[in-house]
């Protein structure tokens, strides 16, 4: 059964009894899957950004968005308006597609994983998870990797607190583990 059938058929149900909601469109869903990727030092290397930018493509199946700096740092050689990062905004349908393969294929594929420390939910129900590197993504080929760099995903949801936002991603079979 596909993620967002249990999100409907089993989730919603739960949530409701366990949480007392009444209304439907108060129930918490998830609104949007941001995906980010910082260049670093990489900053000037084209070829470095062409990299990241395909391999974002192959991740997410949509083009990045490339991030400027707001403002000038001197200590990192960084200028108003640099390029210094991309992301990518899932929603709808490729945001379930996204979210079902990331709890049922790249999540067993990170070596040494011992599950998501619920701390990373934060006061609003929402979720941030780092990966030091891209190799548990199927889509993207180790041959191709010059250099080996991280990204973040952050899942936002429409939960009003904490508790109501651990329940969503504990009814949704992230693996969350207490510290």
């Amino acid at each position: 059964m596909k993620i967002q059938e249990i999100y409907t058929k089993e989730v919603l149900p739960k949530l409701k009894e366990q949480f007392g909601i009444k209304n439907v469109m108060a129930m918490p869903r998830l609104s949007k899957v941001v995906i980010n990727i910082g260049f670093g030092r990489n900053f000037k290397d084209k070829e470095f950004i062409k990299t990241i930018e395909n391999n974002l493509i192959l991740i997410s199946g949509q083009k990045p968005v490339l991030n400027k700096s707001k403002k000038a740092i001197s200590a990192f050689k960084i200028r108003e308006g640099l390029v210094i990062g991309a992301s990518v905004t899932l929603r709808g349908k490729r945001m379930w597609d996204f979210i079902e393969k990331l709890v049922n294929i790249y999540f067993p594929r990170v070596r040494d994983f011992r599950g998501i420390n619920e701390k990373c939910i934060d006061n609003n129900g929402n979720i941030t998870i780092g990966f030091k590197d891209i190799l548990p993504f199927a889509e993207v080929e180790v041959e191709d990797l010059e250099k080996v760099h991280g990204l973040e995903i952050s899942i936002a949801t429409t939960a009003h607190n904490r508790e109501v936002g651990l329940a969503l991603f504990k009814l949704l079979n992230f693996p969350l583990k207490k510290d």
